[in-house]
């Protein structure tokens, strides 16, 4: 073999070894959806298809999910490094399992108002929070809105509601028809649920919870102790290059749910691009999350939501509200200034 040979073999070899350890220095990070691949997943699959996670030196890999519960109990196990999932699923978790040494924490807000509300179709009558009382409701029993009723119940003064269980595809038909008088539900998902089973929006009445006493936090990315031990520059880089994907999707939504139907080529694109500028109107950029800041909680406010789910959720212990929220990861303040201006 001559020497040219050798020296070419010798440069392709060196090539390889290098390309080899600048992809290993990228860190592997398992993330895990609350919900499945709709317009809202577009604040995660935005960063990730534009290459914000790769610049961070990090392979993020997003999986669709269905319902916080099991995001909850997945990063808890390890299966997934990180998560996007309620809050109060997180605390009850907390609260339900005192003894796990692998509790996940919540690391950044997202959804600083929980976009749970009460929806009624006009035609039944019900008018006020006052004639909720003594009504057919209908929910998944996992669904937050429900799991949270109690709470929104006391602050409203609303008694002897009857529930109806059903899987989650079911809940808006089920209203359509007659079967019950009101559902809980997300806002941007049941109101767009039913439109898509011929309601008109100007047909629906919405009791959100937080226009009517109940301050509830939302979803928030949570991640499990194991990497914020093991590896936490790569927890703060995500949570950079997300917030980064974050500011450019408040920005413009109409481009960014072009991530999703990436994940999801049949998706109706109109449709959800409505429900994205939903969820951001009503949970990301609220009146709430402007006056306390993107990615932030206030300790006073937390703290009654803690007590709050300790008695709406029934759980074993007390949740203490200093054990699930850790934002020592958040990005610089400057980096935070991510919520259009009014």
């Amino acid at each position: 073999m001559s020497k040219r040979i050798l020296f070419k073999l010798a440069v392709a070899l060196v090539a390889t070894s290098a390309l080899g350890l600048a992809q290993a220095k990228n860190t592997p990070i398992k993330f895990q959806l609350d919900w499945r691949f709709e317009g809202p997943a577009a604040l995660f699959l935005s960063p990730a298809a534009k290459g914000y996670f790769k610049a961070a030196k990090l392979d993020v890999s997003i999986d669709a999910g269905n319902g916080s519960g099991g995001t909850v109990t997945r990063v808890a196990s390890g299966t997934y490094d990180l998560g996007f999932a309620d809050m109060a699923a997180l605390m009850e978790f907390h609260a339900n399992n005192p003894d796990s040494p692998s509790k996940p924490v919540a690391i950044m807000m997202v959804y600083n108002n929980t976009p749970a509300s009460v929806m009624v179709l006009k035609k039944s009558g019900i008018k006020t929070l006052a004639d909720l009382s003594g009504k057919k409701f209908g929910a998944p029993v996992f669904d937050a809105g429900r799991r949270a009723f109690p709470i929104f119940a006391k602050a409203n003064h609303i008694t002897g509601v009857q529930w109806t269980a059903m899987d989650p595809p079911l809940r808006e038909t089920m209203l359509a028809r007659g079967d019950v008088e009101a559902i809980t539900g997300f806002t941007f998902t049941s109101l767009l649920n039913l439109e898509a089973r011929g309601v008109k929006a100007a047909d629906v009445l919405v009791f959100p919870y937080a226009d009517h006493g109940v301050k509830l936090y939302g979803n928030v990315i949570i991640a499990s102790p194991k990497i914020l031990k093991e590896n936490p520059a790569a927890v703060k880089a995500f949570l950079l290059a997300f917030t980064q994907g974050v500011k450019e999707v408040l920005a413009k939504p109409e481009a960014a749910i072009e991530s999703v139907r990436q994940r999801d080529g049949i998706i109706n694109v109109a449709l959800e691009t409505r429900r994205l500028k939903l969820a951001i109107d009503t949970a990301v950029n609220s009146p709430d999350a402007r006056a306390e800041g993107f990615g932030q909680v206030k300790g006073p406010r937390l703290t009654l939501m803690a007590s709050q789910v300790s008695d709406a959720f029934n759980t074993k212990t007390r949740v203490n509200a200093d054990t699930v929220w850790n934002g020592a990861f958040l990005p610089p303040q400057a980096a935070l200034d991510v919520l259009p201006k009014k």
